[in-house]
């Protein structure tokens, strides 16, 4: 069998970030910064994210530059930034979203990420499409303009319930600087098999990849589910190693990320969150390639 390299994974910021979450409290991780990227070096990951609130707590102490002093210090090379919704709406949703928007752009041109995480309508509110197509056209060239590019999540319970929505709408738009984040999570709750993908999905609409894993039954809503159960790759009911050769046979070559949100998570000590993460992923790309002995891996020379 030929050797396929190891994967660059990045640590998606819930990943690292103990006992915070998604729309709970201010978001601050209780873990410091430098701990978690320290944690995230010292057990052989290639990226990390942060989130918005954490950046918003670093700003001043210890400072963006210190920040990325510490990734670089710490032999990463993938930085990611997440997340901004409401970036099409307007009054006082738009207010707030524009604050978060403009300290994710200056962050951008300090820290350098590879993408700003972006999401879609959240609440169900009808969204006028050419508003939402224009309004991403005008985020995607500030980004540019900072430096870095966004990467569009399709949800299931939002206005871009799939990825095919997801693509016509960066296709749609046509700017080179906004694509997709593709977490295995929304694809298979969207009703999605990894095949389905293959003729969706081209290399240059894919920003980044997402590896998780999920229970059959979703435990109350959609987002309750996406936020407090899921699982570690490998650990749940989806078929992660045909996912990530689908992602391959796209012409995915990036890092991927491992975006990790559960309860049982959250408790665990940031060594030990960052080991599993990182150990379990791995299994899966080990699966992937028993699957397929003669293929020979890309991964992280993008």
């Amino acid at each position: 069998m030929i050797r396929v390299a190891a994967p660059d994974l990045l640590a998606a910021c819930w990943t690292t970030a103990g006992d915070a979450a998604p729309l709970r409290g201010d978001e601050v991780s209780p873990v410091a910064i430098q701990e978690r990227i320290a944690a995230v070096a010292a057990a052989g990951w290639q990226g990390f994210g942060i989130n918005h609130a954490d950046l918003a707590a670093t700003r001043i102490d210890p400072g963006w530059p210190a920040l990325r002093s510490m990734v670089d210090d710490n032999g990463l090379r993938y930085v990611e930034l997440e997340f901004l919704g409401d970036w099409w709406t307007e009054g006082e949703r738009r207010t707030k979203s524009d604050a978060v928007r403009a300290e994710l752009l200056a962050a951008a041109e300090i820290l350098q990420p590879r993408q700003i995480k972006v999401g879609a309508e959240l609440t169900g509110s009808p969204v006028d499409g050419d508003r939402f197509a224009a309004e991403f056209d005008r985020l995607c060239s500030e980004a540019a303009a900072s430096g870095t590019r966004i990467a569009l999540e399709p949800m299931p319970w939002t206005n871009l319930p799939t990825i095919e929505a997801g693509v016509n709408l960066v296709t749609e738009v046509g700017n080179p600087a906004g694509g997709l984040c593709v977490d295995i999570w929304h694809v298979y709750r969207a009703g999605n098999d990894p095949s389905d993908l293959a003729g969706i999905l081209t290399p240059d609409v894919v920003f980044t990849v997402e590896l998780d894993d999920a229970d059959r039954q979703v435990v109350g809503t959609l987002f309750e589910d996406t936020c407090n159960n899921r699982r570690l790759c490998g650990e749940g009911i989806w078929d992660v190693p045909a996912f990530i050769l689908t992602m391959r046979d796209v012409g995915y070559e990036g890092p991927w990320g491992v975006e990790i949100i559960s309860d049982e998570h959250r408790a665990r000590p940031i060594e030990e969150a960052v080991r599993v993460a990182r150990n379990t992923t791995l299994d899966a790309f080990a699966a992937a390639d028993r699957r397929r002995p003669n293929a020979s891996g890309t991964e992280g020379r993008r």
